[in-house]
């Protein structure tokens, strides 16, 4: 698998982090906003989780050589995070955000379980890393705020 991600990925990955950032820069400076603002951030985060989902799917539907044997854990892979997401929307604020913080960082350790097989570029594992930590910072943030 090749080393390099294409530069919209580069670029629109890490974009990707400004809601998180604002969204919580804006529960903390604005307290009467903040029940809105965190809604926001919380259903945010879980469109951001069942998203992670669809890299997998794209992945099992598209196989390299070799890789066929994976599309079951592929495609569980890609269920998962939506349903857990679902799961945060329905939950008390605090411990949805809380919730997604985890799920965000637990994909990425799964995810880095199928880098050692070659299953995931290495190039897309180090921005997921640095996407999920920041992301997961935001949340707990939030559910610090709520």
């Amino acid at each position: 698998m090749p080393d390099t991600l294409p530069s919209p990925a580069r670029i629109l990955g890490p974009a990707g982090l400004i809601p998180f950032a604002g969204l919580v820069l804006l529960a903390a400076l604005w307290p009467q906003g903040r029940p809105v603002l965190l809604v926001a951030l919380l259903a945010y985060g879980a469109t951001i989780a069942a998203f992670l989902g669809a890299v997998h799917w794209g992945l099992a539907l598209r196989p390299a050589p070799g890789e066929e044997g994976a599309a079951w854990g592929r495609l569980g892979l890609g269920v998962v995070p939506a349903l857990l997401a679902w799961v945060a929307l329905l939950a008390p604020l605090p411990a949805g955000l809380a919730g997604l913080a985890a799920l965000l960082l637990a994909t990425a350790a799964v995810e880095s379980l199928a880098a050692r097989r070659g299953l995931v570029p290495a190039a897309y594992l180090r921005l997921r890393w640095v996407l999920s930590l920041g992301a997961g910072a935001c949340l707990l943030v939030g559910a610090a705020l709520a």
